[in-house]
Order: structure tokens, then C-alpha cells, then sequence
């Protein structure tokens, strides 16, 4: 489990294909490595990842096909955020999530909020029909990794703001209209989802 604070901005420096499949080395020197083991999870820009390799501050992962196909920014080098697995012992500052990436959504724009004397950013982003719907004002939303609270939904499109310090300790601050996210619904909502879907029993 992940909470959506991130530790540090790692870099991919390393993709290797193997069939369907990639191996990715990730510098994460900006985190503090030392209680981190081979089998350990974390999260890379989010997305829940295995460490199969440890090399100093280097930290390497499998990244599976059913991964790729749900997920964006695994697939060659640039910044992730990395968070490492929660802690019982551990304060829970943003909200639960699994890592588990629900699929991609696109931003529509992002720029500073007018007449903000402390410098935040609205961020839009498009997200899919079968996401969208986990998605309510003032719930929380992980994207890239970065536990966030939901201003505003308008179909599809849901925005939220940006203080400068998540703008600093992210690499959100990169995005561009048209870039892709990846996005993690509440966990909450969709196991309501679910009750609601289920079919009744005899």
C-alpha cells in the first residue's frame, strides 16, 4: 500500500526490451534506500513495481506487458516520482492506494491560477469513461503517483490544484497539454462500484 506522498524524483536511465516485457533501472538517489530489499514494492510514478535488482541507488524492476498497457512513462528514460511501501509505523499524509493504475488520462491544460498570491497551478486532465466515474469533487485522486484532492468534475474532465511545494517535490510540474498520467481511482469508490454492480444472490 502507498499513500501518495512522494519521497523523491527518481530517473529511468535504463529500458531494456525482453519480449513483451521491460527491465528499467531507476537512480533513485533521492531516496533513502536503506531498509530497501530485492522483493520490496514501490511505486514508480505510481505504478506498484517489484525491485528485482539493487545496485547502490540504483534500483531495477520488471515492468509486464498487462502493466505497459495500463500505465505511461515506464517505457523509456525520464523523471518518476517514487514513494516507498507504507509502514504500519508510518503517518498516512495523503490517502490509500494500491499502486495499482486504473489506466491513463490525458491533460487538457495546466497553468498558474489567476490572482494566487502563492503561486498554485490548476491541472485539467480528460480522463476514460470507465475512470471517470470513480471520480467526485473533493475525493482524491492519485496522479503520477501524487495523492490529490478533486476540485471540480465536468463529465469526463476533473481538475485540481497544485501547491508550490507539490510543484517542487514532483515531477508534475513538467506537464504539458497532451502529456499522459496515470491515474488511480479512490479505493473506496470502487469497491462501492462494485456492491452497486453486483448481481443479487438466491
Amino acid at each position: 500500500m502507498f499513500t501518495g506522498i512522494v519521497l523523491g524524483i527518481g530517473r529511468i536511465t535504463n529500458v531494456a526490451a525482453r519480449g513483451d516485457e521491460l527491465r528499467i533501472a531507476v537512480d533513485a538517489a533521492a531516496v533513502d534506500l536503506t531498509d530497501v530489499a530485492i522483493g520490496d514494492s514501490v511505486a514508480v510514478n505510481g505504478c506498484c513495481l517489484t525491485v528485482v535488482a539493487l545496485r547502490g541507488a540504483c534500483m531495477e524492476f520488471d515492468v509486464s506487458a498487462e502493466t505497459r498497457r495500463c500505465t505511461t512513462g515506464l517505457d523509456g528514460p525520464g523523471e518518476v516520482n517514487l514513494e516507498l511501501a507504507l509502514r504500519l509505523s508510518d503517518r498516512l499524509g495523503g490517502h490509500m492506494m494500491t499502486g495499482h493504475v486504473d489506466g491513463t488520462g490525458r491533460v487538457a491544460s495546466f497553468a498558474a491560477v489567476a490572482g494566487d498570491a502563492y503561486g498554485s497551478w490548476r491541472l485539467e486532465i480528460d480522463a476514460p469513461v470507465a475512470i471517470a466515474r470513480f471520480i467526485a469533487p473533493k475525493g482524491s485522486i492519485a496522479i503520477d503517483g501524487v495523492s490529490l484532492t478533486v476540485n471540480d468534475v465536468d463529465g469526463v474532465r476533473f481538475s485540481v490544484n497544485l501547491i508550490p511545494h507539490t510543484l517542487v517535490v514532483t515531477t508534475l510540474k513538467r506537464l504539458q497539454p497532451g502529456a499522459l498520467v496515470n491515474l488511480e481511482s479512490d479505493l473506496v469508490a470502487r469497491y462501492v462500484q462494485r456492491m452497486l454492480d453486483a448481481p443479487p444472490t438466491a
